[in-house]
């Protein structure tokens, strides 16, 4: 009847693991995505939660005439390069081709974490 709420660390460290796994799906299954590890996967994991609480609502916010124009379809564009800056270069081991590897990759990788976070019940 009554759902128990988890600790904000505890929904945290589930949506970083869920990402992790994300990235490494995504890896494996995705030409231009590369990664050497599961290190390295989950500091990029750490990194894309931290852009995406602080960086992203910013790049929201000075994109809103493209987000209305767009009608929010726009973020997707900011998450591919979101994604695309923790995969290219930023930490070793985790590389990306190109801009269309990390729209398809950041697409692929919200879908995976979406759906463990709701396996897990992290929402």
């Amino acid at each position: 009847m009554f759902k128990r709420r988890q600790s904000p660390l505890m929904l945290f460290l589930l949506r970083v693991l869920a990402a992790a796994i994300g990235f490494l799906v995504v890896a494996a299954l995705h030409v231009g995505v590369q990664a050497s590890g599961f290190e390295p996967v989950i500091v990029g994991a750490i990194l894309l939660g931290v852009l995406n609480g602080f960086v992203k609502p910013v790049l929201v916010l000075l994109t809103l005439p493209l987000q209305v124009l767009t009608l929010g379809l726009f973020t997707v564009v900011i998450n591919a390069l979101l994604f695309w800056l923790v995969f290219s270069g930023i930490i070793p081991g985790l590389a990306v081709t190109g801009f269309l590897a990390a729209l398809v990759g950041s697409l692929l990788v919200g879908f995976i974490s979406w759906g463990l976070s709701r396996l897990f019940g992290a929402l």
